[in-house]
């Protein structure tokens, strides 16, 4: 018994483990076990019993098990307070990792199909001839965030700011709205007035989804009004609502920097020129505290490089 005290003892005494703290703040980003393992390139095993041998170290109980993830005690918000910026500064001294498989890892990119596919790869295709291999992602920003926590991406092109702490992201390019139709449509509806939009009210609408987010958040802050109308027309890639939109199928409200080409050309016209048009902020987002490599590091700098000039 008094053997069993001194090593007790001991143990409360002597300093804290160094991995077992990195494996601490990696379960608290994520939010659970298997996406800390994934963070942190361990096996699930090895994250619990080294949670475990803390929570022991400490005599406190870290996290509470949920039956997904898990939730932070008070004691591990304190602690979590205490080393995130120490060991987020050691980690980035001690730079990216010298292991050359793991900087030959392909960078797993998410975003929306169009924002990748206009500015994404065209920024990135110079990499691929250096040596970088991407994974490319598509899907709605809440559901790509999640996975972006959950350890399935490097790196998400989000049209929302991510919240919480296991994800930071740094503002990457705004995207301005514009109401636009093909020249038969155009020529047929004249001139739009900001204060009446009753013109368009019976005409078809093209959207990528059935609520017609875009549209009706450009008919709030334009028309200074709820719209109502059903669209005509639902398809989920906004490049192919623009292809339908320069075939005449009818009115829609795109990112001006998916439509430049075909404003420029005349394939459609604006409908409408506000003074303040509605505009959506788009971010770049990587995990907190997230193993640093060096092909994901490059993908990131070169996107924030370009995003300057769109």
């Amino acid at each position: 018994m008094a053997d069993q005290k001194t090593d007790e003892a001991r143990a409360t005494t002597r300093p804290l483990d160094l991995m077992q703290l990195r494996t601490f703040l990696a379960i608290h980003r994520a939010g659970s076990l298997t996406a800390a393992a994934r963070l942190l390139g361990l096996s699930q095993p090895t994250v619990t019993a080294q949670l475990k041998a803390l929570e022991q170290r400490l005599g406190r109980q870290l996290f509470e098990r949920l039956p997904h993830g898990v939730a932070p005690t008070s004691v591990a918000l304190e602690l979590a307070a205490q080393i995130a910026e120490p060991l987020d500064r050691l980690a980035s001294v001690a730079g990216p990792s010298d292991d050359v498989a793991a900087a030959e890892e392909p960078v797993h990119l998410a975003g929306p199909a169009e924002l990748v596919a206009v500015r994404a790869m065209p920024a990135l295709a110079p990499l691929v001839g250096r040596g970088v291999r991407l994974r490319v992602t598509h899907g709605l920003a809440d559901d790509l965030l999640d996975g972006l926590r959950a350890g399935r991406f490097d790196l998400v092109l989000s049209a929302i700011r991510p919240r919480g702490r296991a994800v930071t992201a740094v503002p990457l390019m705004d995207e301005e709205f514009v109401l636009v139709a093909g020249p038969v449509w155009a020529a047929r509806i004249g001139a739009v007035d900001p204060g009446d939009a009753r013109l368009l009210d019976e005409l078809p609408l093209l959207s990528y989804a059935e609520d017609l987010p875009i549209l009706r958040r450009y008919w709030r802050h334009v028309f200074r009004r709820r719209l109502t109308a059903p669209a005509a027309v639902v398809v989920p890639d906004l490049r192919a609502v623009l292809a339908a939109a320069v075939a005449g199928a009818g009115i829609s409200v795109l990112p001006r920097y998916l439509c430049e080409q075909e404003l420029a050309d005349g394939r459609l016209v604006p409908l409408l020129e506000p003074d303040d048009p509605p505009i959506n902020t788009g971010f770049l987002a990587h995990r907190a505290g997230a193993r640093v490599l060096p092909h994901v590091d490059l993908v990131r700098g070169e996107l924030l490089r370009q995003a300057r000039d769109w």
